[in-house]
């Protein structure tokens, strides 16, 4: 049972606006769930209740990455809203239908793997900004040698 008295109101609220269901650190958090509320009043404290609200949208309104509702999850999230607010500002809908087709969760997995030697949320981000740069940076419109996207014929 979680105690709410020792949830920042900040917390609750911004999860309640996001259908966001807060549970105990104990438990293992299925889909639309987080168990990590403190870290959401860090990102809150930081960088204010609109940056936190941008963090929860790009993460619950591209449906593929409700996996990302952890610490590394919303730090890395975080990370990258503050590493692409000129595209954030460019084009909102853009941004999230590139997140909507990043495999989040997957990655996230595969950052795992790294934990003995880099910080999940480094390596998570690292892997995310690079699928970011490939759609809004300066040759996103070119195939890379080693693009996934490239086909062989």
């Amino acid at each position: 049972m979680i105690d709410y008295r020792m949830i920042d109101p900040r917390v609750i609220d911004l999860c309640r606006e996001f259908n966001v269901e807060i549970i105990p650190g104990t438990r293992y958090p299925e889909v639309g769930q987080t168990r990590a509320p403190d870290t959401l009043r860090r990102i809150i404290d930081r960088y204010g209740i609109e940056h936190a609200r941008m963090v929860m949208t790009t993460i619950i309104e591209a449906g593929n990455n409700k996996l990302l509702l952890d610490k590394e999850g919303f730090w890395m999230v975080s990370d990258m809203v503050r590493a692409c607010q000129g595209i954030i500002e460019r084009d909102a809908s853009a941004w999230l239908e590139t997140w909507d087709m990043i495999p989040g969760g997957e990655l996230q997995f595969v950052a795992q793997e790294l934990r003995s030697v880099v910080p999940t949320r480094f390596a998570l981000g690292g892997m995310v900004y690079e699928r970011l740069f490939r759609r809004f940076g300066p040759n996103s419109d070119q195939l890379d040698m080693l693009d996934d996207r490239r086909r062989i014929t």
